[in-house]
């Protein structure tokens, strides 16, 4: 009887023993597990979300270096070619004849006339295929604008943008074509383009006081500014919160700088809103047809839309990436 009862009891602990062994984890163990892998994975889901919004700010910021610069040698090209550069005084004298003259959301900054080559446009000898042609060159009028769109737009980030406007004379011939709004005859397919007026040189003053007093052609304009570059910072330098940097002193010999002038000048454009930003600007020597060219870019605004949290601040200044370039130009200027 004492062995039945031994033999009974030893194979109800091994039963239990099998029964603990295959259940699995108790509640409370599970519990524990729980609490330990979440204090030890939301430190590392934060650090990698950290790491990966980094990159992404660095990749934008990258992005806008690379395309500040590329707007700068795109127009130290074109200044290249200047034979004129109007100061923020000249702008000034001359803003009621450039296009969107009163729009708030756009301001010139600069503006100035250039020689531009016209490649194999006049015939010398033969017709047709066998004609044998040569260039030429006319003078055109460019103005480069910092645009900020008073709405939220569809096309457009929520920051600033540059943009170029262009309008060209045409190439006159003895025997040509007429072009509407001209008179005489040019070569087909390169007329004026509509409101060009060439500055006259004739008569008594100075160069500046004849290049403020050019006025457009009666004919509207039909050439629309093209975007040159994007997510230009938009900070005004009246925003009480966080205000944008102050311009740069053009240079440190007060004797150079005294002749120097900034464009835009704020106090003349103080009704444009544009006006009173500093992420484009111009350092302008007239004299010696000179300007050095500032562009501050907004690499923030690549990755949020919202204008508030997209405006200049000290803390956030290494996302405002600024570059600058000094052009002299080097057209030349015809005169009978």
């Amino acid at each position: 009887m004492v062995r039945t009862l031994k033999f009974l009891l030893k194979s109800q602990l091994k039963g239990s023993r099998l029964v603990q062994q295959v259940g699995g984890f108790t509640l409370i163990e599970l519990l524990v597990g729980m609490i330990i892998a979440f204090v030890i994975i939301t430190p590392l889901l934060g650090f990698m979300v950290n790491i990966l919004d980094t990159d992404r700010k660095e990749q934008a910021k990258a992005n806008s270096e690379q395309e500040i610069q590329a707007a700068l040698d795109y127009i130290a090209r074109d200044l290249q070619q200047a034979i004129y550069i109007y100061d923020a005084t000249g702008i000034e004298a001359i803003k009621a004849q450039l296009p969107s003259s009163t729009a708030i959301d756009r301001v010139p900054v600069l503006v100035f006339w250039k020689r531009e080559l016209v490649s194999q446009a006049i015939t010398i000898t033969g017709t047709g295929t066998d004609a044998q042609k040569d260039d030429t060159f006319v003078y055109s009028l460019v103005a480069y604008y910092l645009i900020k769109d008073a709405t939220t737009s569809t096309t457009w980030s929520n920051a600033a943008r540059i943009a170029r406007w262009q309008i060209s004379d045409g190439v006159p011939a003895s025997t040509g074509v007429d072009c509407t709004g001209y008179t005489g005859k040019y070569i087909s397919g390169n007329c004026p383009s509509p409101g060009f007026a060439l500055f006259k040189l004739d008569g008594i003053g100075t160069i500046t006081e004849k290049m403020n007093a050019w006025t457009k052609a009666t004919a509207n304009y039909t050439a629309d500014t093209i975007a040159l570059v994007d997510f230009i910072d938009q900070t005004k330098t009246d925003d009480a919160s966080n205000p944008a940097p102050q311009r740069v002193e053009c240079s440190t010999d007060p004797t150079i700088n005294a002749q120097l002038t900034v464009s835009p000048d704020t106090a003349t454009f103080n009704t444009r809103n544009t006006a009173k930003m500093t992420g484009f600007y111009g350092c302008v020597d007239r004299v010696n047809t000179t300007a050095q060219v500032f562009i501050r870019g907004n690499a923030l605004a690549r990755m949020e839309n919202d204008s508030n949290r997209i405006k200049y601040a000290d803390s956030k200044k290494t996302y405002f990436p600024t570059a600058s370039i000094r052009v002299q130009g080097r057209g030349y200027l015809f005169t009978k």
